[in-house]
């Protein structure tokens, strides 16, 4: 197989439910979108891997909520990797695929040959859910802390949702035949399904101050997520991210005890929202002194999208708020 055979399930998401364990989860597959991710950059290996990690829970997460726009997930630290940054932007129509964006901002000359979770320092991971006009957007913050960024994601669903949740992730770059490096990702999400009635704490935390699955489910359930978790850990790194397993295939390798059930897949695409438009936007609160500053020596206003390298060049005439005002009264 070469990189312009795709594999049906590649940049795909399944949803599915484990019956037996009252468990919901995503299966995830990501090729093409890392590509369209990280080409656009030229990231040391360490910052590829958080980035295309992130990008893996974007999908996971983004399909798991019943978004009508946008989810966003932030890292920001001290560290050497100061931010990264995602977007998942929900199917415009039933049929339609997703869309992921990333971008990271580093300092090249604190990145260390240590892991790449290492190059992080003391900061914060964020869930941000924007439903789009006419909604307040929400936002979720847990500390950057553990040994990965998934058990980041599973602090904030513990501690802002109080949903037990745990993730399975692979991701790397492979080389088929004579072909060039590129990275591919899979993962699975495992988060127990809520009640009917929220969960009700008393204030009770676990080791360290941080909530546990023992914290947030009675002796019956509590059963059931072990069981699903631990069928979860035998999970290879090749089934998650190889050419040779299906998603449901290897749902039923995993849990078949467990009574597995899949719906319908979402398929995710790389793509970008910036556009002309938006950077005239962006530029409108600014008065024309302060778009003088901006204005390079050949007299036009540039722009760069972090997340997908588009630039933009602009007449500093037509951008901020005196330019918008006077298109208004025209």
């Amino acid at each position: 197989m070469t990189l312009g055979q795709k594999i049906a399930w590649d940049d795909t998401v399944l949803p599915f439910q484990l019956d037996k364990s009252d468990t919901r989860g995503r299966l995830a597959r990501l090729d093409g979108v890392l590509d369209g991710i990280l080409k656009q950059h030229n990231y040391p290996e360490q910052v590829e891997a958080l980035v295309a990690e992130m990008a893996l829970l974007t999908a996971l997460i983004g399909q798991t909520i019943k978004l009508r726009w946008k989810l966003s997930l932030q890292v920001q630290t001290n560290g050497p990797v100061r931010m990264i940054a995602t977007d998942y932007y929900a199917p415009e129509k039933e049929g339609d695929a997703a869309r992921i964006r990333a971008y990271a901002s580093y300092d090249a000359d604190r990145i260390t040959d240590a892991l790449p979770f290492e190059q992080l320092g003391e900061g914060y991971f964020a869930v941000l859910i924007d439903q789009g006009p006419g909604s307040e957007p929400y936002q979720g913050i847990t500390p950057v802390a553990g040994s990965g960024l998934s058990e980041c994601a599973e602090a904030y669903f513990a501690q802002s949702e109080q949903l037990p949740t745990s993730f399975a992730l692979s991701f790397g770059k492979s080389t088929e035949g004579d072909s060039a490096e590129h990275w591919r990702a899979g993962g699975i999400m495992l988060q127990h399904m809520p009640k009917a009635s929220p969960f009700a704490t008393d204030g009770a935390s676990g080791e360290g101050g941080l909530l546990t699955a023992s914290d947030l489910l009675d002796d019956d359930d509590a059963e059931n997520w072990s069981r699903a978790n631990t069928l979860l850990t035998t999970v290879e790194e090749l089934e998650l991210i190889g050419p040779s397993v299906s998603p449901a295939e290897l749902l039923v390798r995993l849990f078949h005890e467990e009574a597995p059930r899949v719906f319908d897949v979402q398929a995710v695409r790389f793509g970008c929202t910036c556009s002309e438009d938006r950077v005239r936007s962006s530029l409108s609160i600014y008065s024309a002194q302060d778009i003088e500053t901006m204005t390079t020596p050949e007299g036009t206003v540039t722009a760069d999208c972090q997340f997908c390298g588009a630039h933009y060049t602009l007449d500093p005439k037509s951008v901020g708020f005196e330019a918008e005002e006077q298109a208004r009264d025209n």
